[in-house]
C-alpha cells in the first residue's frame, strides 16, 4: 500500500504482487479541503487508512516523506498527516517504509525531477492500467507510485539484490541493458 499524504488531498494506491508481478488493486484520493478543522482532517485520514488496511490487508505501507519547503506551517501540517497515516499502520502492525519524492520519481520514471503527469503515465504503462481507471487527481497516482517504488526496493523484486541507482542496476545486469 502506498500513500501520498496531504491535508487537502491524500492519495493512495494498493498493489497486488503475484509471481513477482505487480498489478493495481485500487487507487484513489481522499478530499480533505471540505473540512475546516485541521484535527478533523487528521481524524478522517486515520479512519480512512484504517479502513483501507482492513479492506485490502496490505503487508507493508510505503509513504512519501515530506519535502522541505519554504512554508514551515505547511510542512508541519503535512508531517502531521503523514504521522497519522503511519499511526494507523502501526495500530495494525503494518511495517512502514518512507521514501523521498525524488526517490519515488526516480524509481518510476528514471528521473527524480519528473512531473506528476510523467509519473502517472509511466505507472499506467508499467502496470497496464486502462485509461478509464486512471484518476484525474495526481495524488492518487503518487500514492500508487510510492507502493511501486517500495516493490522495486523490496527483496521480492530484487531477489535480495539491492541497487543504489539505475547505473548500479545496469552494471549488475548487463544482460538486461540494450545499447
Amino acid at each position: 500500500m502506498g500513500i501520498d499524504p496531504g491535508t487537502q488531498v491524500m492519495g493512495y494506491g494498493i498493489l497486488r504482487v503475484l509471481d513477482n508481478k505487480p498489478s493495481m488493486m485500487a487507487m484513489g484520493v481522499m478530499e480533505l479541503g471540505k473540512y475546516g478543522d485541521h484535527y478533523l482532517k487528521l481524524a478522517k485520514i486515520y479512519t480512512r487508512v484504517i479502513g483501507l488496511i482492513d479492506e485490502f490487508l496490505p503487508d507493508e505501507l510505503a509513504i512519501e516523506a515530506p519535502f522541505f519547503g519554504k512554508n514551515v506551517q505547511s510542512m508541519l501540517k503535512l508531517g502531521r498527516a503523514q504521522g497519522v497515516a503511519m499511526a494507523a499502520a502501526i495500530s495494525r502492525d503494518i511495517p512502514i517504509h518512507e521514501y523521498a519524492p525524488l526517490k519515488i520519481k526516480m524509481a518510476i520514471t528514471g528521473n527524480g525531477r519528473a512531473a506528476k503527469e510523467q509519473v502517472a503515465y509511466m505507472l499506467q504503462q508499467i502496470l497496464r492500467i486502462p485509461d478509464e481507471q486512471m484518476l484525474p487527481q495526481l495524488d492518487a497516482s503518487d500514492g500508487l507510485a510510492a507502493a511501486l517504488c517500495h516493490f522495486y526496493q523490496s527483496d521480492i523484486a530484487t531477489g535480495d539484490r539491492k541497487y543504489s541507482n539505475w547505473k548500479d542496476f545496469a552494471n549488475k545486469n548487463q544482460d538486461k541493458v540494450r545499447k
